[in-house]
C-alpha cells in the first residue's frame, strides 16, 4: 500500500510523492523560546516525530529543519519586562527545550536554524518583494500587499470577498485572528520599544516579522521548493498562509507540496488555560511523578488530525499499555526452549508488520498500527502459554517489536541502578524465602512496590524492574 497523507492545501488524501526519489524534505515550526513549551505544543512536535520516524521506517532519507523562532514580539517583551538580554532570555528557553525533546525520546531535526541568526537572508527576501512591487513600505515599516498576491488564502480556503474587506487593512502584529485578514509586516522599524532589539541592514534599521522568518529559513536549508510542512492548525492562518504568499511571490515557484497539521490538545476535556489551573508543561507533567515515556504514548496515540483529549486517567492507561509492552518484550527475550522455528510465529511477524504499516500508511493512523502490536503481543503470548517458543522464534519477535519502536519508541527503559537499602532489601527477602518466613517476605515486596520495585519470582530466580 502506497503511503498516504491529507494535504490541508487540497483537503484531500493523497499519495505521497517526494521531489526526489527516496528522500525526504521537510520544515516543521518549532517553538517561540519565550516560556517553557506545553503539552499543546508537544502534541504537534510528538506528531512530526511519528511522521519523522515513520518516513524513515519506510525507508525514506528525512533532511528535517525545525526553525527556533528568539525574536518576535513575544520575546521582546518577556525579556524586557525581566530585565535580561535577548540573547540571554531566548537561551534558557532554547536549552530547556532541548531538554523535553531528549526527555520525550523526540528525534532531533538535522538542523534547528534561529531566526537571529538569519537577518541577512530574511533582508534578501524582502528585497525581493520590494523590487517587484509586491511589498510595501510605510513609514519604516515593511509590509506584504496581499492584494498583489492572487492566491492569497489558498491554504485557509478563505473566500475573496473577505480577502477584498481586509486588503486596505494593514497590521504590524506578528499574531492575529483569522477573520483579520490585513497586509502583514515583513520588517519592523524600530522605535523605542524594542529597546536594544535591531539590526542595521540595507532596508533600515529595525527588526523582521515573525513570518519572513520561516520563509527564510525553511529555503535557505531546504531550497525554494520542499516536500512537506508541518505545524499545529492554529498556524494554518495566518502564518503559514503568509509564508506561501511571500516565498511564492518572491520565488516565482511552488513553495511546498505537502501541508500537514496537527489538531489541538484540550485537557480533561477544556481548553487548556492557566485559569482552568489546566496549564501543563512537560517538566510540570514529570515534577507530579509521571514517566516521560506515559506522557509520549498518550501524545503520539490518538491520530494527529483528531482532537486529543488529554487526561490523568489517560497517563494511566498509558503506563500500564507500555508496562505491557515492555514485560512482553522481556518475556519473550529469556525464551530459551530448544528446537525448530515455528511457522505460526512467520505467520504473526508477517501479519502485524503488514498491519502496522497499513494503519500508518494511511495517513498516520496509529489506532490500527497500536491495535495490530498488541493482537501480535496477544497471540505469541498464548503460544508462549501453549508450549513456549524457540529461540529462533523469540528473535524474530524480538527483531519485530524493534522495528515497530523505531516508530514509537516506548520500550527502551531508562537506566536505573539500584540503592543500597532497596538492594538490601531484596537480599532479606530472598533470605526470608528461603528460611520460609513468608510473612516478612510478602511484607518487603510490599514494601519496594510503595518504592516503586516490582519484584517477580520465577524458577530461575527472582529479578525486579521498576514500576513505571
Amino acid at each position: 500500500m502506497a503511503l498516504r497523507f491529507f494535504n490541508t492545501l487540497t483537503r484531500t488524501v493523497k499519495e505521497f510523492t517526494p521531489i526526489e526519489p527516496g528522500v525526504v524534505r521537510m520544515y516543521t515550526c518549532g517553538p517561540t523560546v519565550y516560556g517553557f513549551a506545553h503539552i499543546g505544543n508537544f502534541r504537534t512536535f510528538m506528531f512530526e516525530d511519528l511522521l519523522r520516524r515513520y518516513l524513515k521506517y519506510r525507508g525514506y532519507r528525512v533532511i528535517h529543519v525545525m526553525n527556533l523562532t528568539d525574536v518576535d514580539d513575544k520575546t521582546i517583551r518577556d525579556s524586557k519586562a525581566e530585565g535580561t538580554p535577548l540573547a540571554d532570555y531566548t537561551t534558557r528557553y532554547k536549552n530547556a527545550f532541548f531538554e523535553d525533546l531528549d526527555a520525550l525520546y523526540i528525534e532531533r531535526a538535522e538542523y534547528y536554524p534561529e531566526a537571529t541568526r538569519h537577518i541577512p537572508e530574511m533582508v534578501v527576501l524582502i528585497k525581493k518583494l520590494l523590487d517587484k512591487g509586491i511589498a510595501y513600505r510605510s513609514g519604516n515599516d515593511i509590509y506584504f500587499s496581499i492584494a498583489k498576491f492572487p492566491n492569497y488564502g489558498k491554504l485557509a480556503h478563505m473566500d475573496l470577498e473577505s480577502l477584498q474587506a481586509g486588503a486596505s487593512q494593514r497590521t504590524t502584529n506578528d499574531e492575529y485572528e483569522k477573520e483579520q485578514v490585513s497586509d502583514f509586516a515583513l520588517w519592523k522599524g524600530w522605535d523605542e520599544t524594542d529597546g536594544d532589539v535591531f539590526w542595521e541592514t540595507e532596508i533600515g534599521k529595525g527588526r523582521p516579522g515573525w513570518h519572513i522568518e520561516c520563509s527564510a529559513m525553511s529555503t535557505k536549508h531546504l531550497g525554494n521548493h520542499f516536500d512537506i510542512h508541518t505545524g499545529g492548525v492554529d498556524n494554518m492562518f495566518p502564518h503559514h498562509e503568509n509564508e506561501i504568499a511571500q516565498s511564492e511571490a518572491a520565488n516565482d515557484e511552488k513553495f511546498v507540496n505537502y501541508w500537514l497539521h496537527a489538531a489541538h490538545l484540550i485537557v480533561e476535556g477544556r481548553k487548556m488555560a492557566k485559569s482552568f489551573g489546566n496549564f501543563f508543561t512537560v517538566r510540570d507533567l514529570l515534577a507530579k511523578g509521571y514517566p516521560a515515556v506515559a506522557i509520549r504514548y498518550l501524545l503520539l496515540s490518538t491520530h494527529y488530525r483528531a482532537s486529543l483529549n488529554f487526561t490523568f486517567d489517560g497517563l494511566e492507561g498509558a503506563k500500564s499499555a507500555i508496562q505491557r509492552l515492555r514485560d512482553f518484550y522481556e518475556n519473550v527475550r529469556t525464551a530459551d526452549k530448544d528446537g525448530a522455528a515455528s511457522g505460526t510465529v512467520d505467520e504473526y511477524v508477517d501479519r502485524a508488520k503488514s498491519q502496522f504499516a497499513e494503519g500508518l500508511d494511511d495517513d498516520l493512523n496509529i489506532s490500527p498500527a497500536l491495535a495490530a502490536i498488541f493482537d501480535f503481543v496477544r497471540d505469541v503470548n498464548r503460544l508462549i502459554a501453549d508450549d513456549g517458543i524457540s529461540k529462533e522464534d523469540a528473535q524474530k519477535v524480538i527483531a519485530a517489536m524493534d522495528g515497530f519502536d523505531t516508530v514509537l519508541a516506548v520500550l527502551k527503559k531508562e537506566e536505573v541502578s539500584l540503592d543500597a537499602e532497596v538492594e538490601a532489601l531484596i537480599r532479606e527477602r530472598n533470605n526470608s524465602r528461603k528460611a520460609r518466613n513468608f510473612k516478612r517476605s510478602d511484607e518487603i515486596r510490599d514494601q519496594l512496590l510503595a518504592m516503586g520495585i516490582v519484584l517477580e519470582d520465577s524458577p530461575q530466580g527472582t529479578v525486579w524492574k521498576k514500576k513505571l
